[in-house]
């Protein structure tokens, strides 16, 4: 047993791969990572823009669909629900062992679209039905635009995974969402998932904390992410703890998904958004790296969240409110500026594709 199934078997925690491309899939690359454990694929613009500006494997493709008239944005739809439709397809026996519980690929609806809530249950509807694979999960992020139309797609079957969450508030809204979908015996069996930043936090507050500038500041860099990720599981059990007690793997559950989780402070442990971060009925999505070190060295006394732990963090959050940390702005800054990267490389790479249109 390896470390990614260790996470899975001991610890009831699937990790899934942060990435995808047409590369990953052809060279089998993404076959031998679901057979060393990873259980599902996430996809963002910033990924999808670094696997079509990265590679020529997507140049003949969009040289025919070129051909044929289509603009930039068409193409890139098609291109990337092939490279969707062919990760699906590779990942369904996870899905269908775990009885719908994993192997799941996500696809991000436009980031142009974040403010603007019926173009978006427009366009996941139609991705859904276009990829039409089962564990399909549509991205969308968790602006206070687009929270209303969550329970939408859940009740219409649409698979969820609510991206771009930074604070617990946001959270609490999020699962709610799901629990609204979930009704007693309506019997949806769509899922979702709640993605959690996680290393972004400590990036803003760390330099927050540099900015106020005292020895009480100082000593809290670095801590604030992870505490912030244990009381958002704690809010988690408490929210599902009777679907839990019922059916701990059924649909009516909404996982935590922490999202990401590369350390990005060299100064930091390398799997500290690893090691911190395990817990029974949670996602953690992992960039290639990540996975790399996780398989040569997770240490042998990862163990998961704990009350304990919990206690902490709660401690952890009141000395850094106290010190002069906002959450709320944290919060509001980091998806401001999430939706803003998203939304720089989506017309990043279709201005490439353009640009390739016409070579």
């Amino acid at each position: 047993m390896n470390n990614l199934e260790k996470l899975h078997q001991q610890f009831d925690q699937s990790p899934w791969l942060d990435n995808l491309s047409r590369d990953l899939l052809h060279s089998g690359k993404l076959a031998e990572y679901a057979n060393s454990g990873i259980r599902g694929v996430t996809s963002n613009p910033t990924i999808l823009e670094k696997a079509i500006l990265g590679s020529s494997a997507y140049d003949v493709q969009i040289k025919s669909l070129a051909a044929t008239g289509a603009d930039a944005e068409t193409i890139y739809w098609r291109i990337i629900e092939d490279d969707i439709k062919e990760a699906a397809a590779l990942l369904r026996p996870i899905w269908d062992e775990s009885n719908g519980g994993d192997g799941f690929v996500s696809l991000e609806v436009s980031p142009r679209l974040a403010e603007d809530p019926t173009s978006t249950l427009e366009q996941a509807k139609r991705l859904w039905q276009e990829v039409g694979q089962p564990n399909l999960m549509v991205k969308v992020p968790a602006t206070d635009a687009s929270m209303p139309i969550i329970r939408d797609l859940l009740l219409a079957g649409i698979n969820v995974n609510v991206t771009l969450i930074f604070s617990l508030d946001h959270y609490k809204l999020v699962a709610d969402a799901h629990l609204a979908s979930h009704e007693a015996g309506n019997g949806n069996l769509a899922r979702s998932v709640a993605s959690f930043f996680v290393s972004r936090v400590d990036s803003e507050i760390d330099k927050r904390l540099e900015e106020i500038g005292t020895q009480e500041a100082l000593d809290l860099r670095g801590q604030a992410a992870v505490a912030q990720a244990h009381m958002a599981y704690s809010i988690f059990l408490d929210k599902f703890s009777q679907h839990l007690a019922d059916d701990p793997q059924g649909a009516a559950i909404q996982r935590l998904l922490w999202a990401s989780t590369s350390t990005k402070n060299p100064v930091y442990d390398d799997l500290m958004y690893v090691t911190y971060l395990v817990a029974p009925h949670t996602v953690n999505t992992l960039p290639e790296d990540t996975i790399g070190k996780i398989l040569d060295h997770l240490p042998e006394n990862t163990q998961s969240i704990s009350p304990d732990y919990i206690a902490h963090a709660e401690e952890t959050m009141g000395k850094l409110q106290e010190v002069g940390i906002d959450f709320g702005s944290v919060a509001i800054a980091l998806e401001s500026e999430g939706i803003q990267k998203f939304q720089a490389s989506f017309d990043s790479l279709l201005d490439a594709i353009t640009s390739k249109m016409t070579q």
